[in-house]
């Protein structure tokens, strides 16, 4: 038998909170871990209930933090450091605007998910779960580009060490841990 915290997208460890720049990619790199998995449920057809359920959590619980860790925190900051050569509101827009269609399409996905689970059916068995779940792998991992190649570096260019302090903490503090104080 195959727990489910046995096939559950391993968690960004904790420490990474001190280094928010190098936590926002290790999430992303789960992220793209998700989205291949997801890829291969959708191909599926032998059904696989731990991995839907791991999948559905992600969706639920991960994907939500994510997107308002990013909208409610590192965007803000990268908005009133960027310089005005940096030409990253653009970008930033259209990330915004794609993270409020990607809730649209998260919901579709979880609602393929769920109908899966309670069928106890494979989700290669259906037209419809296969293209909701490839077409939202597929503007993931596009999305993740986007983040990875501009705005993560230019928040390494453009973020202070106080940034980067508050947005550890801010971070932390959504997950209830405390940080060890700077020089431990």
């Amino acid at each position: 038998m195959v727990l489910a915290d046995e096939i559950a997208i391993e968690p960004t460890s904790l420490e990474l909170l001190a280094r928010p720049l190098e936590w926002f990619a290790a999430e992303h790199q789960r992220h793209r871990e998700f989205c291949r998995r997801l890829a291969e449920a959708a191909a599926a057809t032998i059904f696989d209930g731990p991995e839907i359920a791991a999948l559905a959590a992600f969706v639920r619980h991960d994907l939500a933090r994510h997107v308002l860790e990013e909208e409610e925190e590192l965007f803000p900051l990268l908005r009133r450091r960027a310089r005005p050569e940096d030409v990253i509101t653009e970008a930033l827009d259209r990330l915004a605007a794609e993270h409020g269609a990607d809730a649209a399409s998260a919901q579709v996905v979880l609602a393929h998910l769920d109908a899966s689970l309670e069928a106890r059916a494979p989700l290669g068995a259906s037209a419809g779960a296969r293209q909701a779940l490839m077409g939202f792998a597929s503007e993931e991992l596009r999305h993740l580009a986007l983040e990875n190649a501009v705005v993560l570096p230019l928040a390494r260019l453009r973020l202070s060490s106080g940034d980067l302090r508050k947005l550890s903490r801010r971070l932390a503090a959504r997950r209830g841990v405390e940080l060890a104080p700077a020089g431990r």
